[in-house]
């Protein structure tokens, strides 16, 4: 039996029922993935990534440094002033 159903719109569109958006914990902006498995679609919500997952993506080797609250207040801080420093 189907958990709910959806009505399709003249412009393509559908509304995902409030059930399957708890379900799914779908928001305005949420996005959707539609996989084909044999003849079933399948659809669910989009991967999240954290930004350490995003970073090691990007930067394989490099492992980000743990730095303290100080450390970054510091480099903040030595940013700002090279920033915005008088020529």
């Amino acid at each position: 039996m189907a958990l709910a159903q959806s009505k399709l719109t003249a412009q393509g569109q559908i509304s995902v029922p409030a059930e399957i958006r708890r379900k799914l914990g779908l928001a305005p902006g949420s996005v959707l993935e539609w996989d084909e498995q044999g003849d079933e679609i399948i659809v669910r919500r989009a991967g999240r990534f954290t930004s350490e997952e995003v970073h090691r993506a990007l930067f394989p080797e490099q492992a980000p440094k743990p730095r303290t609250l100080a450390q970054l207040d510091e480099g903040v801080r030595q940013a700002m002033r090279a920033r915005h420093a008088r020529r």
